[in-house]
């Protein structure tokens, strides 16, 4: 009940179950006006603690309280660390190094794509993806990982048994399987705005690092990237089309020193993790096996015979030159071409046709 309450922040519920000892005594002050707003006294007053704890089991969730075994201790960096979870799923001590991938709700196809190559390439290697379970490069990462067999973990803005946004739903019951859905929120509780930027701390934390995918202007991938640093974790951003207003954040973040990276293998070989060659590599047809290519990925790969600058392209194809750069991240993040001095080639091993 004490987790539910909206004046009382975690920094303060800490605070109050230190200097009162216990979770009843802190309920007890509530309920006298001895802290918390006047809101959080009648709510507290009509509401039965016991009860809502009762419903735990039956949404198949566990409550992890500060301090418990499974309590992860990287929460501990945070200014205000949740005082508990509320964990469905795996425990969370079963995953690997965990990365965390961020970025648009509206993302562009290129920036969904490359989401879930990172988040694919990061299963690969047993690292677990964490990210906020929303509508695009959110939901790309965490289906990257669930396709190439891994674990992800994906942390709720709202009530732990709340499927939200909806159109997630079905996503986030895969996620169970083999990650875990994490919220600081009891059951029932809906998403609101005011949530998310205090979901996405707990996505910082969680996390050895965090890594940017688009963003606008006031992105909350920007959010989290700031707690990333607050807390010591590395920021990775992955460069766009500088006309493309989801590049704001991540050519925000590298001016700002966050490391660039190319596509997977930049970002494996700067975590070092383990088998970054094996999980970064195609399958053994070669680009023939890689995943079918959008209408300007293809045009640009066609006319991609020989090393040549955007422009080049951009006259080959008949395309705008934004629209080239933006064909061309999509085939580097899929491993397929590379640049090298202001030009891009296939790579040696993939002179076949995708």
């Amino acid at each position: 009940m004490l987790l539910s309450l909206t004046s009382l922040t975690p920094r303060r519920l800490l605070e109050a179950a230190q200097a009162r000892g216990s979770a009843s005594s802190c309920l007890r002050a509530v309920r006298a006006g001895r802290i918390g707003s006047e809101g959080d006294r009648a709510y507290a007053r009509s509401m039965d603690g016991a009860a809502i704890l009762s419903k735990l089991p039956a949404a198949g969730t566990r409550l992890i309280a500060v301090y418990d075994d499974e309590y992860p201790v990287g929460l501990m960096d945070l200014f205000d660390p949740p005082a508990g979870l509320f964990v469905r799923g795996h425990l969370l001590g079963e995953f690997g190094p965990r990365v965390a991938i961020v970025g648009a709700r509206n993302c562009s196809p290129a920036g969904g794509e490359i989401a879930s190559l990172l988040g694919a390439a990061l299963a690969r290697t047993g690292a677990c993806v964490v990210s906020g379970g929303a509508r695009g490069i959110d939901a790309a990462a965490h289906r990257g990982a669930l396709e190439a067999g891994g674990a992800t973990v994906a942390v709720l803005g709202c009530g732990i048994d709340v499927a939200y946004p909806r159109s997630n739903r079905r996503l986030l019951e895969r996620i169970l399987v083999s990650g875990a859905l994490v919220s600081e929120y009891p059951p029932g509780v809906r998403a609101e705005p005011f949530r998310f930027p205090a979901r996405n701390r707990i996505v910082a934390a969680l996390s050895k690092a965090v890594v940017v995918v688009e963003g606008a202007t006031g992105s909350g991938s920007m959010i989290t990237a700031d707690h990333a640093l607050d807390v010591g974790r590395d920021v990775f951003a992955v460069p766009a089309t500088v006309t493309s207003p989801l590049s704001w954040a991540p050519h925000a973040l590298i001016r700002d020193g966050a490391t660039l990276i190319r596509g997977p293998e930049d970002l494996l070989a700067d975590l070092g993790l383990e088998g970054a060659a094996e999980a970064t590599a195609e399958p053994a047809a070669g680009a023939s096996s890689a995943p079918g290519l959008g209408r300007a990925e293809r045009k640009v790969w066609d006319a991609l015979t020989v090393a040549s600058p955007p422009d080049t392209l951009a006259r080959r194809t008949g395309l705008g030159l934004p629209e080239v750069v933006s064909a061309l991240v999509g085939l580097e993040m899929r491993s397929l071409v590379r640049h090298l001095g202001g030009r891009y080639e296939r790579r040696a091993h993939e002179r076949g046709s995708p």
